[in-house]
């Protein structure tokens, strides 16, 4: 990565995981400024990802998903934010399921359903009605 102040070299002086939210937290330092910045790294699943339904494949679409949540959610208050905070739990929970950058729908809809289940069993419902797993 390049300097923001001069464009030069920078190396990783610190860097973090950030489970929650599936970024790594780094501090940089430029190696001829010696400006310190800090940088928030993290993947684009919208052009890293593929969902495969049979033998077809499509891109992930991280707004398709959240859009899906927040309408079984819609009986809700807060839907807008319960919605966009599961679904960063979702995407969470698929990391360890992808292979070849690659996911099955019907996993996408088991892992979001269940973790609806936890959080509020008739979004869970609603879910499973639109999104069947079988």
């Amino acid at each position: 990565m390049v300097c923001i102040y001069c464009g030069n070299e920078t190396k990783v002086v610190n860097s973090r995981h950030q489970k929650r939210i599936n970024q790594v937290w780094r501090r940089r330092k430029c190696l001829a400024c010696q400006a310190v910045f800090t940088t928030l790294e993290a993947v684009n699943t919208e052009q890293a990802l593929q969902v495969r339904h049979g033998k077809s494949l499509q891109a992930f679409s991280r707004d398709t998903l959240l859009l899906s949540v927040y309408d079984s959610l819609r009986h809700r208050k807060t839907a807008v934010s319960d919605a966009t905070a599961l679904t960063e739990t979702v995407l969470s929970a698929l990391y360890p399921h992808i292979q070849d950058a690659s996911i099955e729908k019907v996993v996408i809809a088991e892992i979001t359903a269940a973790i609806l289940e936890r959080f509020d069993k008739i979004a869970a419902t609603h879910y499973r009605a639109f999104h069947p797993t079988d």
